[in-house]
């Protein structure tokens, strides 16, 4: 599976009691499937996983699944305290149409989490994936930071086939992508301008539709359903290895000049366009106004994402156009003081 370019980290909305706001999930996800971006996280660390229970955590990925436009990548975000726990949820993931799940390391029992450990885990969760697995790195709340040889020996495994980095390290991600030069390399299906192919655009949109054929154009005179035939893709394939995606959009550009392949990024939930025109950029080598692109971004992520944390993400969407709402308790709300500045810092980067 092909995991490049910019992904946004999407947020899970809540009634005011706290029940998941479906209907604001379904839009949501439309509205980013209109954007130029990749593809979508659901379920990550933006995406309050870790308050969802497993039946909404099930019905938050069908919901997301069946709202996103087929050509956008969708990454489950399913980590779990155990192997087995995982596992069923990679199998949830899978019967929804997601293109990969992404991992992060346990955590109650940190102390226990010897890099022995580290590698069973990810190695078992692998093993018994249906979708590929990319690993995350999220030391900021997970006490634990995987070692740059652990990634490098699992990014030889089949189905290891990317990170994301939320480290905020630079040196970290070039290291990595070094670390990794001579993993396995693997053949993958791309448009024929290279761009992924997931599965769902291999499922017909009418899948389980039907359309009735005229009697007279029937031998028999008998009326009969049969489903529209599916316009194939055209497809071409491209060799990639192992995947390095950047974890904070304060650190997008400079992860792209070290080697990575794109981002997973938090601010992407209210300002996608800002964060992918930066990629764009340099992309298409424009290293000056890639630069520039990037400043723009900065102190808005260093301080919505960075510091204000779930609430200040959200509250951005809301100015941005797409349905935010409150954090789950214990997470607060935020002041009157802290919108205000959200607002200001937000007040160049619209979509």
């Amino acid at each position: 599976m092909l995991i490049e370019g910019v992904f946004a980290a999407i947020t899970t909305p809540f009634y005011p009691d706290e029940r998941v706001y479906f209907r604001k999930l379904e839009a949501n996800v439309a509205h980013y499937s209109r954007s130029l971006l990749a593809g979508m996280v659901v379920l990550g660390s933006t995406g309050e996983a870790s308050m969802l229970n497993d039946a909404e955590t099930a019905e938050v990925l069908r919901v997301a699944a069946e709202a996103a436009a087929p050509e956008k990548v969708l990454i489950a975000g399913i980590a779990r305290e155990c192997v087995k726990a995982t596992v069923e949820l990679a199998e949830t993931a899978s019967g929804a149409k997601y293109d990969a799940v992404l991992v992060r390391t346990p955590n109650y029992y940190a102390g226990q989490m010897s890099t022995a450990a580290v590698l069973h885990y990810f190695r078992s969760v692998a093993d018994r994936s249906p979708l590929p697995v990319v690993l995350y790195n999220v030391p900021r709340n997970v006490p634990y930071q995987v070692p740059i040889e652990v990634i490098a020996e699992l990014a030889n495994h089949p189905n290891i086939i990317g990170i994301k980095d939320s480290s905020g390290s630079v040196e970290r991600i070039g290291q990595t992508v070094a670390a990794t030069k001579t993993a396995m390399r693997r053949t993958v299906t791309v448009t024929q301008i290279f761009e992924a192919v997931t599965g769902r655009m291999r499922t017909p949109a009418t899948e389980g539709a039907s359309t009735f054929v005229a009697a007279s154009e029937l031998a028999g005179g008998t009326a009969l359903a049969t489903a529209p035939p599916a316009t194939p893709i055209k497809t071409r394939t491209k060799e990639v290895g192992f995947q390095v995606l950047c974890g904070t959009a304060s650190a997008l550009l400079d992860s792209l000049e070290a080697g990575a392949n794109g981002g997973i990024l938090a601010l992407g939930a209210s300002a996608p366009q800002a964060c992918q025109e930066v990629y764009l950029a340099w992309k298409d080598h424009d290293l000056k106004l890639a630069v520039e692109k990037q400043q723009r971004i900065a102190a808005a992520n260093q301080r919505i994402v960075g510091e204000l944390g779930i609430s200040g993400v959200k509250y951005a969407c809301d100015l941005n156009g797409y349905y935010g709402g409150r954090a789950r308790s214990p997470l607060l709300s935020l002041t009157g003081d802290e919108k205000t500045e959200i607002e200001g810092l937000l007040a160049e980067i619209r979509n």
